[in-house]
């Protein structure tokens, strides 16, 4: 991201931090950040998991997780608020709550979710293997949206009623309905469109490719929108009702969808390897160490204790590289993706030559 974005992203952090600031004062942003920053790990960590694979950079995931945090968040406050006064003018004061959490917030706040996958899948194609990724990217986004909002909930509830006596009042009961019941509410929103994405990004079609994504936005804002009037409009049994009986089938059927798209995935991988051995790409005795990430883990800690850290890092990378190639593989009809084969092998002889530079060295204690 060039120096401009960078400063944006900063920006709007420091712009949502003073708004927050402002509105529940500096202890409450501190305690909102102690009691946010628990679901936040629980909820990236899972994202992490499902990423094994085929990890995405870390550099971009760091920028999805800032977008969300500070660019979405502070969009989605800029027009809900605007949406809030509107609706009090039209609809009498009062209205405007109910205007914006029921029609702007799933709107605005799905659709500012979903940027990073749309620019990833534009800017960075080659990052962009299927559905998996966009699961990452979209849930890494609405991880980052719903750690900040849940500062502003925390801290707000620490000032009208402080940490609270038992788990009915304060920070306690903000923290088991949005830390415990609901830390994947914002990411489960959104990385249905990061389904719909990932599924025209892994296809190669053309006809649907603006067809999927958009029912699966409309998707991501009806449930959105029916979280929000459970919350809003309804009392404590119609927004259990509406948790249990919707909430929980849907997360736990998207849960699935993620398990299995990791399997299939390995399945990819697994598929290649000998063929990539038979053209001569890899080791025909690094294709079991290849075919599972207990392998996978076996051969860095090997690596690690026989010739150090950097020699770990080397593996890893060359891991990386072959799993980029197995799944290029797949597009290598076309003279696009032939072009990305060759690319990716080059890496794949490079990052090799490291790791074999790299055990002959044999200088663990070095490294440690």
């Amino acid at each position: 991201m060039p120096v401009a974005g960078l400063v944006g992203l900063a920006v709007c952090g420091l712009l949502v931090l003073g708004l927050a600031t402002v509105r529940v004062g500096l202890l409450a942003v501190m305690v909102g950040v102690v009691a946010a920053v628990v679901p936040v790990v629980v909820v990236v960590a899972a994202f992490l998991w499902i990423d094994r694979w085929e990890p995405e950079p870390a550099r971009l995931l760091l920028l999805s997780f800032a977008w969300g945090a500070c660019v979405a968040t502070l969009s989605a406050l800029l027009v809900n608020d605007t949406a809030e006064t509107v609706g009090d003018l039209l609809l009498g004061t009062g209205q405007g709550g109910t205007v914006s959490a029921l029609v702007s917030a799933p709107l605005v706040e799905e659709a500012v979710k979903a940027v990073p996958v749309i620019a990833v899948l534009r800017r960075r194609s080659h990052e962009f293997d299927g559905v998996v990724d966009g699961i990452v990217y979209a849930g890494i986004s609405a991880a980052g949206f719903a750690f900040t909002e849940n500062i502003y909930y925390f801290g707000r509830a620490f000032v009208e009623q402080g940490l609270g006596d038992d788990l009915t009042s304060g920070v306690f009961a903000a923290f088991v309905l949005r830390g415990v019941l609901s830390p994947f509410a914002h990411p489960l929103f959104t990385v249905l469109i990061g389904i719909g994405v990932g599924a025209v990004a892994g296809s190669g079609a053309r006809v649907p490719s603006l067809v999927v994504p958009l029912v699966a936005y409309v998707g991501a804002v009806l449930l959105h929108a029916l979280w929000n009037a459970a919350a809003t409009l309804g009392g404590a049994q119609t927004f259990l009702d509406v948790y249990f009986l919707i909430m929980v089938p849907i997360f736990a059927t998207v849960a699935l969808v993620m398990v299995w798209q990791r399997r299939r995935e390995q399945r990819v991988i697994a598929a290649a390897l000998p063929g990539m051995a038979e053209a001569g790409w890899i080791a025909r005795s690094e294709v079991p160490l290849l075919a599972s990430l207990e392998g996978r883990r076996r051969w860095r800690r090997q690596a690690r204790r026989e010739s150090g850290r950097g020699a770990a890092r080397a593996v890893t990378a060359y891991q990386a590289a072959v799993t980029e190639l197995a799944f290029a593989r797949r597009w290598s009809g076309d003279r696009s993706g032939r072009g990305r084969q060759e690319e990716l092998l080059a890496v794949v002889r490079q990052t090799r030559a490291e790791a074999v530079r790299q055990a002959q060295r044999g200088e663990p204690d070095a490294e440690r």
